[in-house]
């Protein structure tokens, strides 16, 4: 099988997927309320495994939990925040109050599209131009008044059995993402990648990311573009197709790997990209005139 990047592969449930036990409703239950995610956790812990989507700010109304990221380990308890940056995997340990009282918390998801519209809408004589896109894919958010006061007011939901209307429910995500800017100018950064002067380097990113298995949506949402704006800018930039391009970054790595000598075949493929060997060989003699296993005799 071929190897994901596991700070980019994308998640299949936002974050409800990979949690570890088997769990009836009424232990653990995720409400979804178009973005913003309620989780109710009674009696027992749980770790949760998941890459996250979207630019996502969470907040611990009860209980404990610790996020794990690159090794990485953050506590947070009752009444702390965090922002955590898209297409980053992270696991999530949570842990029932001391108290018995459950774990709840709640999560804001910051879509592309909201994003972009809520860009389109900003004054854009007040953006931080200076702002620099981080290492750090985590931000632990200092508990303030507004911070407070947004989350307490998301907490009747938890039980409610009306749901909130769509203009409330954007609201608080506006909310929610002011708070994230006014944090660190550098969110800015990484929140509107799609346009100048943070948009994403292109071919950086794919010098970086190449090997990893990205599908062209995937690739296009990581470097902060529509799929027809990747492609466009991606064609401006090398006069070829993405798809065209990877086979031959892959090739090139690869023929470089087996000039060395003392790596299999099977192991070098699979580093460079290739989902199998058969079709790897084709593309490598088509390019260079001679099969994978002939290259260190014709070097």
């Amino acid at each position: 099988m071929r190897k994901r990047n596991p700070d980019l592969s994308p998640n299949l449930f936002f974050f409800s997927y990979l949690c570890g036990k088997e769990r009836s409703m009424e232990e653990y239950k995720i409400i979804n309320y178009s973005n913003i995610f309620l989780t109710y956790l009674h009696e027992t812990d749980r770790v949760c495994t998941f890459t996250v989507k979207d630019h996502t700010l969470f907040y611990l109304h009860s209980g404990e939990m610790e996020i794990e990221e690159n090794g990485r380990f953050t506590r947070f308890r009752e009444g702390e925040c965090a922002f955590v940056r898209k297409d980053n995997r992270v696991s999530m340990h949570k842990h029932c109050a001391k108290d018995g009282k459950p774990y709840t918390s709640v999560a804001l998801a910051f879509s592309r599209n909201f994003l972009m519209d809520f860009y389109r809408k900003m004054d854009k004589e007040t953006l931080p131009t200076d702002a620099r896109r981080s290492r750090t894919s985590l931000l632990k958010i200092p508990v303030r008044p507004d911070v407070v006061s947004l989350f307490e007011s998301i907490r009747p939901y938890y039980n409610s059995a009306t749901a909130p209307d769509e203009e409330w429910i954007k609201l608080k995500i506006s909310e929610g993402l002011r708070i994230v800017l006014k944090t660190d100018k550098n969110v800015y950064a990484s929140l509107f990648d799609f346009t100048e002067p943070w948009k994403i380097d292109l071919m950086a990113f794919m010098n970086e990311n190449y090997m990893y298995n990205l599908s062209m949506e995937e690739l296009a949402n990581y470097t902060g573009r529509s799929l027809s704006s990747f492609k466009r800018d991606f064609k401006k930039v090398t006069n070829t197709t993405p798809q065209k391009w990877l086979i031959d970054k892959r090739l090139t790595e690869a023929h470089r790997m087996l000039s060395e000598g003392k790596r299999k075949i099977q192991d070098v493929a699979m580093d460079v990209g290739f989902s199998g060997v058969a079709f790897f060989s084709r593309s490598y003699k088509a390019k260079f005139g001679y099969s994978p296993a002939s290259t260190e005799s014709v070097l």
